[in-house]
């Protein structure tokens, strides 16, 4: 996920991963044995070799050995596991639960085990601010639980369900201030879901004053993740943002991408989708001509200069000028949006109906609390089980 307030950057989004597969957009019903002490497993670090680690009061260092790790120079394993009691750190991140180390290709991954609660409280330190209204936090909490879920049944199989950066959701380990663990007790195993899973509770910064759908975004039409008007972001600081950038560093960034087209001397929006954001974008230079989508341009870019792809396209004597509104994908909750909201009393049911409609709130793993969008009971029919899902390639 990407989310940022200020210049502070945090995690869908979102960009949210999806997946290679459909099931990481609406994964199988969960099955009964998964509680809320549910174990998410988070890559939290990639070493290109060795790596060393502070865990419980020990220092470790790790380096990859054939097809297993080594151990402070010792015997080789082929995978190793520690902690799970006391707090470790991965750098400079302080984590709780335990610690694996596996080989990888040419180098290593460190993975934090921790229980599914913690790891919400870790997430929330690094998506949301803790002086926002509780509503918009323990709304915040809610997607966050809701997202791992849905990513431990998509990832099943896999060394890890989550990344800690916004491949997935940002995660900031073990320490957070009391406002947030506060947020997460106090909806303590509660997720959304639809048609008995949880759903893929996608989040963003701000939406520009109108949320993208998935079917825009992903190509994959979700019931709860539809295009609708936020009327509550006006304190965010990405509400206007411009952003400009020369012919030739335009090029040079297009060309790093595999397009070349030398210093662009055209640029035209060709296509918007429903909610405003550009859907096919068109440069040319003298080396050649490339049609991007939204999407692709601003990983061209960079999420820093682009911060959404709802904006506008202007030329001036040194080159263009992107002048936009919002930040992240778009897709589902903007947090800016739920802050206004909170701040205007709605509580976090409120909010997560007004952001996710159609979906129930349960008290996992499947004790129905009350409709998100109506107050009524889950619905489970047959349609909403036989939702068509296409495959969706991997961002």
């Amino acid at each position: 996920m990407q989310a940022t307030w200020g210049a502070k950057r945090a995690g869908l989004a979102l960009i949210v991963c999806l997946g290679a597969v459909s099931a990481a957009l609406d994964p199988a019903p969960a099955r009964a044995e998964t509680r809320c002490s549910q174990a998410i497993r988070v890559l939290v670090a990639r070493p290109a070799r060795s790596t060393t680690l502070q865990i419980e009061g020990h220092r470790y260092r790790f380096e990859p050995s054939g097809d297993g790790v080594r151990v402070d120079g010792g015997t080789q394993v082929a995978h190793w596991r520690g902690g799970g009691t006391g707090l470790s750190a991965v750098g400079d991140v302080p984590v709780r639960g335990i610690l694996e180390v596996r080989s990888s290709g040419s180098g290593l991954v460190v993975i934090n085990e921790v229980p599914l609660e913690e790891y919400v409280v870790g997430v929330l330190a690094a998506e949301i601010p803790s002086t926002w209204a509780s509503a918009a936090l323990e709304a915040q909490a809610v997607a966050s639980r809701t997202y791992a879920l849905h990513q431990v049944r998509a990832h099943r199989g896999r060394l890890y369900h989550v990344e800690a950066d916004t491949q997935s959701q940002v995660y900031a380990g073990a320490e957070s201030p009391p406002s947030l663990r506060e947020a997460v007790r106090d909806t303590r195993c509660q997720v959304l879901t639809h048609a008995g899973r949880p759903i893929l509770a996608a989040f963003h910064s701000a939406s520009g004053g109108r949320t993208a759908s998935a079917q825009e975004v992903w190509g994959q039409e979700l019931a709860y993740l539809v295009s609708q008007e936020v009327s509550d972001e006006d304190d965010s600081p990405d509400t206007y943002w411009r952003a400009g950038i020369t012919r030739t560093t335009l090029g040079r960034a297009l060309a790093a991408e595999g397009h070349r087209t030398g210093d662009v001397s055209e640029a035209e929006v060709l296509a918007r989708s429903q909610s405003g954001r550009v859907a096919l974008i068109r440069f040319r230079g003298p080396e050649g001509e490339v049609r991007l989508s939204g999407r692709e341009l601003r990983r061209a870019l960079g999420e820093i200069t682009l911060r959404s792809t709802l904006f506008e396209l202007r030329s001036d004597a040194e080159g263009y000028v992107f002048v936009g509104s919002g930040r992240g994908h778009g897709v589902g909750m903007s947090q800016w949006g739920a802050r206004g909201l909170a701040e205007r009393g709605k509580d976090y049911e409120s909010i997560l109906s007004a952001f996710y409609p159609g979906t129930a709130l349960v008290r996992w793993p499947g004790d129905p609390m009350r409709s998100a969008s109506d107050g009524a009971r889950e619905v489970n029919t047959r349609e909403e089980r036989e939702v068509a899902i296409r495959r969706e390639e991997r961002r």
